[in-house]
């Protein structure tokens, strides 16, 4: 069984690729391909035999056939889009590929052919608000949601009045798992607390709780999600910094591990990811405290043990790689990794 670690390189127009070691998590640098046209937001296939890539630069998304045996990546062609995407997703079958864009202010939903590659035109493109950023389905693949972040932010569209336009809420839509279009759920969305920003979020592996972590309040927060109605309700929301800290802060991509004991918030600016405890009969979360990063750490992403995690350093071409004590979720940090310009992704696969 080998894990790889692809490392998407928006800067150098590549990804870069690692093999993992099961025992110590260390990386051994396994080459690269490359990807014209800004590499960032990746996505697996549930098949773990297709790779998706984002291009920023030049609008458009790829599909990339992986070699089981050598993690190599080949080209299966790309299509363009309506705007630089910033997170991509494969739906629970792995029939469609779900889109959204920040500062285009919109979703999209592609189908996938047989062997994997991405058809256009998309099935589903339109306009939902300005700073859209996850975009994934439920484990039931009934359902949908889309975050927003709230106005304030930088790269948004000005309003009259000199602030960035963001809506703060999270979309909710029926998914149509057969042909991947998109209904209004009702309510179509909740709005999240004044300031919150809503950003990315990820599902806990056995309990019906989403896990939401908020750009602008630098805090994550706790929804109970109705696995009939498909809607969410918030819960519980905490915050990802030292009671200490005055400087500035963004949170960025959020992970839970897959025992669902633990989970992890980047840290932007306090340059720190943020680990939390989940409770085992509720799945409340509680502070454990905060591993240094280099910065910025926008992306990261725990291998599929849960007993690693590795942290991209946006502004140092760094990867740190951190042990994780399984007991309670806490981070050690291991070893430093260059790995080039402006890593954007990372995205552990196992190819077993």
């Amino acid at each position: 069984m080998t894990t790889y670690l692809y490392v998407s390189l928006q800067d150098d127009d590549r990804i870069a690729r690692f093999v993992i070691d099961p025992q110590k998590g260390a990386l051994e640098p396994s080459g690269s391909t490359d990807v014209a046209g800004g590499p960032a937001p990746l996505a697996i296939s549930p098949s773990r035999r297709t790779l998706y890539v984002g291009q920023r630069e030049d609008q458009a998304m790829s599909a990339w056939s992986v070699d089981p045996a050598t993690g190599e990546l080949a080209s299966m062609g790309s299509v363009p889009l309506a705007g630089e995407p910033c997170q991509i997703a494969t739906d629970r079958a792995g029939r469609f590929l779900l889109s959204a864009y920040y500062q285009a202010g919109r979703c999209a939903v592609h189908a996938l052919g047989a062997e994997g590659a991405v058809i256009d035109p998309a099935i589903e493109s339109f306009e939902t608000g300005s700073g859209a950023h996850c975009f994934q389905t439920d484990p039931s693949n009934r359902f949908s949601f889309l975050p927003h972040i709230a106005t304030g932010s930088g790269g948004l569209p000005l309003l009259a009045e000199g602030r960035r336009e963001g809506p703060n809420t999270i979309m909710q839509f029926h998914f149509d798992a057969k042909s991947g279009q998109l209904s209004a759920n009702e309510p179509d969305r909740i709005d999240a607390p004044p300031g919150d920003g809503p950003r990315h979020f990820c599902f806990h592996p056995s309990r019906d709780l989403v896990y939401v972590s908020n750009e602008q309040a630098s805090s994550v927060s706790v929804y109970a999600l109705d696995p009939d109605a498909g809607t969410l309700s918030l819960l519980d929301t905490q915050s990802t910094l030292p009671a200490d800290f005055e400087g500035r802060n963004s949170c960025a991509q959020i992970q839970i591990s897959p025992s669902g004991r633990a989970l992890y918030v980047g840290n932007r600016g306090h340059n720190s990811i943020a680990s939390f405890a989940l409770d085992k009969a509720s799945g409340a979360i509680e502070s454990t405290g905060w591993a240094e990063a280099d910065a910025v750490p926008r992306a990261f992403h725990l291998d599929p043990s849960g007993r690693f995690l590795y942290a991209a350093g946006l502004e140092t071409g760094t990867l740190v790689s951190y042990a994780v004590d399984t007991d309670c979720g806490r981070l050690t940090r291991l070893a430093t990794y260059e790995v080039g310009a402006k890593p954007m992704w990372v995205l552990p696969v196992d190819l077993g």
